[in-house]
């Protein structure tokens, strides 16, 4: 194991994200064969409206918004890596933490269409609002 840990960065935009998935995010860079880096958690509805105009979202619904949700980066050697076959390991390390830790999880890349690799939220089933 790499032993990664969590950068200041990575910190900085977990602050506003419900703790449930702060948790998970935690417990999964000490799992990932992949580091990463937290690109995106709560985001403004202002953010949200640029990136959806941008065509990078589909919605102004994002759970983003309300703190149920972060993006990750993968990170090779020092550089960000967008590589598809990177995120499947990352949702490998996410989806592990999250079933330790009782956290029900949901992977954009496990969306039939617009499949998101970097995004990771809580359902809003269980975590309304």
């Amino acid at each position: 194991m790499a032993g990664f840990y969590l950068s200041k960065r990575s910190k900085d935009n977990l602050q506003g994200v419900h703790p449930d998935l702060v948790r998970v995010v935690e417990r999964a860079i000490q799992l990932t064969k992949v580091d990463f880096v937290v690109t995106e958690g709560l985001r403004s509805l202002a953010r949200q409206r640029q990136l959806k105009d941008a065509g990078a979202s589909k919605t102004l619904r994002s759970r983003h918004i309300t703190g149920h949700a972060v993006d990750l980066a993968a990170i090779v050697g020092k550089d960000i890596r967008w590589d598809w076959p990177l995120y499947p390991q990352l949702a490998a390390a996410m989806k592990q933490a999250a079933r330790e830790l009782g956290v029900p999880l949901e992977w954009g890349g496990d969306w039939k269409s617009f499949k998101d690799g970097p995004h990771f939220q809580l359902p809003f089933a269980e975590y309304p609002g």
